[in-house]
């Protein structure tokens, strides 16, 4: 199905929204249908006995036998969901053999609703009435308070594969407490959705360390969840029982289009598998002056500002040797965030072949030939953008008038141990 992903995307979408409109399983024959057409019509005969089963979906077949007799807490959200569309915590709730008593939330909240940055209280389940304790609030790790009780605790949400996006920094620093307090810790792996072959940007240097810049992974990380735990686990030395509950018939160069995985938006901003693949570069922008399009339709398939010179920054990245993408002018004025109100000029990107994009050459290209051709209004933050790329080579060597070609070289050679090291991780 490689290449047809977009068609796929689109009709997928129709029928992730039965599910998001609340219709539920009266509806599953309507989304067996829609799947079983996609499959018919030239993208894949064998899909629909061979759609992606999430680590939810085994530990449902299996009867969650991992659970039984545990008191259970989980760290999840609203992208936990089964191939039936129902919540991880509602799954567990109604399950006769599991005992949940405490519920985490990550950035973004529980329902996912919340802006990024936004920080969240601690609340109850309405339907369940389970505690939820906020891990973007007060506390950004689990206290010992919040583990009383606890036999195992669940990792289960959606990442996008890129590592600022906070998801599995929350893992992280969850499985290093769930380590001193003695509880087992599962991950009920997902799809990496962009897709678990290609590498992007530097590995984390150990002198850059935030909630955004924690795992010691390059930007784009090429792990799901469950093999990030794998590694975090070995190169944190943690004394932990870890349990990763493995998905079927998910292959490393799918994208998330390809799995029929039902499709909830993992954050506000993140609305498409296009804006998962670009968000590994146009996430970076967010460490400049630079709208990449919050407050707008399409965030994160478009970057712009009221002062940038966008038609020559478009003519020059439609000459780079920059793949699977097109680019046009188009300007935009942002609802909310960096420039709200203001029509801003600026490139909107539309993904042709999503093998073969590469977000972080688009970043570093951008950023090169905004410096060029608008180095009094752009602003690019040093201690943010090492942050985001992960060491302090992009900032000076862009300062030192490197082109972009060795500063992506300069990438390669950074990440190359990382590659090597990441093969015993790997369970697909």
């Amino acid at each position: 199905m490689k290449n047809n992903g977009f068609l796929f995307d689109m009709k997928a979408k129709k029928a992730a929204a039965i599910f998001s409109r609340g219709y539920g399983l009266k509806h599953m024959a309507a989304f067996l249908f829609l799947v079983y057409g996609i499959c018919l019509t030239g993208y894949g005969i064998s899909c629909a006995a061979n759609l992606t089963l999430t680590g939810l979906d085994i530990l449902e077949r299996n009867d969650f036998n991992i659970l039984k007799e545990k008191r259970v807490g989980i760290i999840t959200n609203h992208s936990s969901v089964d191939e039936r569309g129902k919540n991880a915590v509602d799954a567990l709730y109604e399950s006769e053999k599991v005992n949940l008593v405490a519920i985490f939330s990550p950035e973004h909240g529980f329902r996912g609703s919340e802006e990024g940055g936004v920080i969240i209280n601690n609340s109850s389940d309405p339907v369940t009435g389970i505690p939820i304790y906020s891990l973007y609030g007060k506390n950004q790790r689990p206290s010992p308070e919040m583990f009383k009780g606890l036999d195992i605790l669940v990792f289960d949400i959606q990442d996008i594969g890129a590592r600022f996006y906070t998801y599995l920094t929350t893992m992280g620093y969850a499985m290093e407490e769930a380590a001193k307090s003695n509880i087992e810790f599962v991950v009920l792996d997902r799809p990496n959705p962009i897709g678990g072959v290609v590498i992007e940007g530097p590995a984390l240097d150990a002198s850059v360390n935030a909630f955004t810049a924690y795992l010691s992974v390059p930007v784009r990380h090429a792990f799901t969840a469950g093999e990030m735990a794998l590694f975090h686990k070995e190169y944190k030395k943690l004394e932990l029982k870890l349990t990763v509950v493995k998905m079927e018939n998910w292959r490393r160069e799918m994208f998330f289009d390809e799995t029929a995985v039902v499709w909830t938006n993992p954050s506000p901003n993140i609305r498409s598998v296009q804006a998962e693949i670009l968000y590994p570069g146009l996430g970076c922008f967010e460490a400049t002056n630079i709208s990449v399009g919050r407050g707008t339709d399409t965030p994160f398939l478009w970057f712009g500002a009221p002062w940038m010179k966008a038609g020559k920054v478009v003519k020059k990245l439609a000459g780079a040797p920059l793949k699977g993408v097109t680019f046009r002018f188009e300007e935009r004025t942002p609802a909310k965030d960096v420039y709200e109100g203001k029509k801003c000029r600026g490139v909107a990107i539309a993904v042709t072949d999503p093998s073969s994009v590469r977000a972080l050459d688009i970043f570093v290209y951008a950023a090169y030939y905004l410096r060029k051709y608008n180095k009094k209004d752009f602003v690019l933050r040093a201690e943010e953008i090492k942050k985001m790329t992960g060491n302090a080579r992009f900032w000076e060597m862009l300062e030192a008038g490197e082109k972009p070609e060795a500063i992506l070289a300069g990438f390669e050679k950074d990440n190359a141990a990382y590659r090597t090291a990441r093969l015993k991780y790997l369970l697909y």
